[in-house]
């Protein structure tokens, strides 16, 4: 997934639980999001109204996938 992903700076408008999420992305699009494995190792919080990257497979364009929470 990684070389085909298109990336995509979003802001978390809802959590779900600590790995599933609501993003908007920056074109106005909605969907849900879960984070990376190494943002999971490193436990890094993520709550809404943050700022984050998010990975988008060109297969399904509905799920993504958190990489980066800005500061």
């Amino acid at each position: 997934m990684a070389k085909d992903a298109i990336k995509f700076k979003a802001i978390v408008k809802q959590a779900f639980s600590t790995d599933e999420y609501e993003v908007e992305l920056e074109n106005g699009m909605v969907i849900k999001a879960h984070i990376s494995g190494r943002m999971r190792v490193n436990h890094i919080r993520i709550l809404p109204g943050d700022s984050v990257d998010v990975e988008i497979s060109p297969y399904n364009l509905n799920l993504g996938r958190i990489i980066y929470r800005h500061k």
